[in-house]
């Protein structure tokens, strides 16, 4: 590991010699086939000079291959320095070669060198031969004397003598190029080794701290510049550490705090999109994955008046308040507040959204509450009232108008306690001051004494009432008065809402360490937008009915308190036409012992 830097040296050393020696080569290559083939060139230029001198005559000038023997004289005189001989006829035909037997030879009015000479006076070429089969230098000249047939003289050499030569040149310069690394990578291992020890020093220095490793690299006492950069790299590293150790401090802090709050937060850039959100953003937005950073606004927000108000803060507004609206079904109600952010040149927005869905249900309540106490209790008082005056108008003196009159009075005046009497109770229970005594009920007495006190009504309305419990159930943990008052409340409502010869079942099973009771029956049903709501004080379904039926609309807002200060939970599955299945849940007695001895209030 410590020779890395050494080897990437020698390497790139390596690279840059074989770079220099592959340009030389190529350079040298050049010149010395240049050198040749113009030494080679000027060689046969002076043959063809003596072949001039010493023409070729034949005795017949209009048939020139008819003189065989002269010509092969000739040639044979001419090649005697060691190039090949060739003559050629005007029209491409060969006449004689020194090498080969002319009449195996195709026509060359076709090679370049015999054209130029037969257009210039002379030509060269540097090409393979057909014949021979190996690349040939070429110089022709054309002979054309008085009385004697137009001829060409082509004389040539071949390469294989230059290129023995660069072989030559090639073999000395490599072998001298690897002495010269051996020599130069020995002396730079022997001085390198020290430097390069100290070099991934350094490096595995500078591997530790990006690492997240602080410590200090210990002094080698040199005192030259590399000991001088080791101790700037130490001072370097021990600021990094007390800065990154600042920022983690301030980025968990954060991140506890942010990741912490119910409220969303979110920041966003100037062009739109998301640079950062807290798990309550997505939360509340109701997203099935975190928003990714970098992500369009557009993409992860719905809600208009949210990107509204977004857009104006990043317009140039300071500050805009909105409240958006999510869900359908069950919709929650937040408050929005963007605020502009600036950090240098640039600028962006943080959205704070705030929950108020319980502020705005509380509102809701507070004046459907207000509104129904007061209708509540303005029919029977009306009606009080007006039976009052009649019978002190002279009605009292009608002994069957009388009668009728302080019934109904009487009638209204119980509906006005039984209303007061619910309202007391409710009050009871906000104010924690709902007293319990808790105790082992017994299943079977409880549902059987509910059904047997519903019966009668029951069967007014030809209601089949019917009971299932299984043969051991044990007892749960609770107020028998107050679950009796439970259980009445919703037998009471199936039976006000199943319609003549319809079906009530009451039935009961141990679910983990509970006891859930139900009332199911076959009438009108609930619908699925009114069900979350038929657990709020005064609300009803069918206003008409309830009315006509004495109900206060405050059975199964107390119900579901008992229920829930009993350790339970009260819901309701429900079908229009289809009837409706109320649900409730009580502890298992033996299950919870704090609750055999320490009483609710």
């Amino acid at each position: 590991m410590r020779l890395n830097l050494f080897w990437k040296l020698a390497f790139a050393f390596l690279a840059l010699l074989l770079s220099v020696l592959i340009a030389v080569d190529f350079f040298a290559e050049r010149a010395l086939r240049s050198e040749y083939e113009s030494k080679a060139f000027a060689e046969l230029f002076a043959i063809a000079r003596i072949a001039q001198s010493e023409p070729l005559l034949l005795p017949s000038a209009a048939d020139a291959s008819g003189n065989p023997l002269i010509l092969h004289d000739w040639v044979a005189h001419m090649s005697a320095s060691g190039v090949r001989v060739t003559v050629i006829a005007a029209d491409g035909a060969v006449l004689a070669d020194s090498e080969s037997n002319p009449a195996t030879m195709e026509n060359h009015a076709g090679r370049p060198e015999i054209r130029d000479a037969l257009a210039r006076g002379d030509g060269r070429s540097i090409r393979r031969s057909v014949s021979v089969g190996r690349d040939l230098i070429y110089y022709a000249v054309r002979q054309s004397l008085p009385g004697q047939p137009l001829l060409v003289l082509r004389f040539s050499l071949p390469l294989e003598g230059g290129n023995e030569a660069l072989a030559s040149f090639r073999r000395s310069l490599w072998l001298a190029s690897l002495v010269i690394l051996l020599l130069a990578g020995g002396i730079s291992l022997l001085v390198s080794r020290g430097f390069t020890g100290r070099v991934e020093r350094l490096n595995e220095f500078s591997r530790r701290v990006a690492e997240g490793d602080f410590r200090p690299m210990p002094s080698d006492g040199s005192g030259d510049a590399l000991q001088a950069l080791c101790t700037s790299l130490n001072q370097t590293a021990a600021r990094l550490d007390r800065t990154i150790r600042t920022l983690t401090e301030e980025r968990n802090l954060s991140s506890a705090i942010l990741g912490s709050m119910v409220e969303g937060v979110a920041v966003i850039s100037g062009a739109e999109r998301l640079l950062f959100a807290n798990p309550g953003f997505a939360e509340i937005l109701d997203l099935d994955t975190p928003p990714e950073s970098g992500k369009s606004l557009v993409e992860i927000v719905r809600q208009t008046e949210l990107i509204e108000a977004v857009r104006q803060v990043l317009r140039g507004e300071p500050r805009v308040e909105a409240e958006i609206v999510t869900g359908t079904l069950r919709q929650h109600f937040f408050a929005a507040t963007v605020a502009a952010v600036h950090a240098g040149e640039t600028t962006g927005a943080v959205v704070v959204l705030h929950d108020v869905s319980d502020l705005r249900k509380l509102e809701r309540v507070r004046r459907d509450f207000v509104a129904n106490v007061s209708h509540e209790f303005k029919t029977p008082l009306t009606a009080i009232q007006g039976f009052a005056e009649t019978l002190l108008a002279g009605a009292a003196n009608d002994p069957h108008n009388r009668d009728r009159f302080l019934q109904i009075i009487l009638e209204h005046s119980r509906r006005l306690a039984r209303l007061t009497d619910d309202l007391l109770k409710l009050s009871q229970m906000d104010a924690d001051r709902l007293e319990l005594d808790i105790r082992g009920v017994e299943v079977a007495q409880l549902v059987e004494g509910c059904v047997e006190t519903s019966q009668p009504r029951a069967a007014e309305k030809s209601l089949q009432l019917s009971v299932e419990l299984p043969s051991s159930i044990p007892n749960v943990a609770g107020d028998r008065r107050r679950l009796n008052e439970v259980l009445q409340n919703l037998l009471d409502n199936a039976i006000q809402y199943t319609l003549p010869a319809g079906r009530i079942h009451v039935s009961a099973l141990i679910v983990d360490d509970d006891v859930v009771f139900t009332v199911s029956d076959t009438g009108i049903g609930i619908p699925k937008a009114d069900q979350p709501r038929i657990f709020e004080r005064f609300y009803r379904v069918d206003v008409a009915r309830s009315r006509e039926a004495g109900g206060t609309g405050l059975g199964l807002a107390i119900a579901k308190h008992l229920v829930e200060v009993h350790g339970g939970r009260l819901w309701v599955d429900s079908e229009i036409n289809q009837g409706s299945q109320f649900h409730f849940s009580i502890p298992i007695f033996e299950s919870h012992p704090r609750l055999q001895t320490i009483p609710h209030k």
